[in-house]
């Protein structure tokens, strides 16, 4: 089982959560994601990263809301395919005009 990050991190990306991560299974790319991907091969179900995170937006995978379960799937495929991942997260929340500039 692995923790998942969810919609409440899109465009916040705080990081505490990568932070206090002890086996560096959280990612992003500077300058390209908005928010902040868990590795569900390497997590090790610690829950370190759910605390720390200040806008609530990390599960532990079977308590991933059911509106936002995508999510699972977002985690994951970003560690395949950042360019489809980042396509789902825009689908599910596009950026703003202001944001895009």
């Amino acid at each position: 089982m692995a923790y998942v990050i969810t919609d409440a991190c899109i465009d916040v990306m705080d990081q505490s959560c990568v932070d206090v991560c002890p086996v560096d299974c959280i990612h992003f790319a500077e300058g390209e994601d908005r928010m902040l991907y868990i590795n569900p091969e390497e997590c090790i179900d610690c829950g370190a990263c759910e605390p720390a995170c200040p806008v609530n937006a990390i599960y532990p995978e079977d308590a991933v809301p059911e509106d936002q379960a995508v999510f699972k799937e977002i985690n994951a495929l970003w560690y395949q395919d950042p360019d489809a991942a980042r396509a789902r997260v825009e689908e599910w929340k596009p950026r703003t005009a202001a944001a895009a500039s």
